[in-house]
């Protein structure tokens, strides 16, 4: 069992930066695959941004890439999103998720565990 906590959300202007935490406990944190989801209001939850138990690979949703970063660090048992250059776009409910056994997590994966997500606004 791994219970997962996010926190970082808030308001921020467009061209702002955030940086999202999700903190692990529960479980050994550096078997876990972490991915960051999204959802905005009235709209699907989509795939953000994913990393792997070492934190040697990432990957991103394009419409992120290159403002957004994922990384972990194990020893903390806590995975980051640093958001930079924030859109009003990216205004949603932010959610970090786990899952053993995989590579990466993307939706389609099945995430095995969900944290209970953290607010980010961005204003225009």
């Amino acid at each position: 069992q791994v219970h997962l906590v996010e926190s970082g959300g808030g308001l921020v202007q467009a061209g702002g930066s955030l940086r999202l935490s999700c903190a692990a406990s529960g479980s050994t944190f550096s078997r876990y695959a972490m991915g960051w989801f999204r959802q905005a209001p009235g709209k699907e939850r989509e795939f953000v941004a994913t990393i792997s138990w070492s934190g040697s690979t990432t990957d991103y949703a394009e419409s992120v890439k290159g403002r957004f970063t994922m990384s972990r660090d194990n020893a903390q048992n806590t995975a980051y999103l640093q958001m930079n250059n924030l859109k009003p776009e990216d205004t949603a409910v932010y959610y970090c998720a786990a899952k053993e056994r995989t590579l990466l997590l993307y939706e389609s994966s099945r995430p095995d565990y969900w944290g209970q997500g953290t607010q980010v606004t961005v204003s225009s």
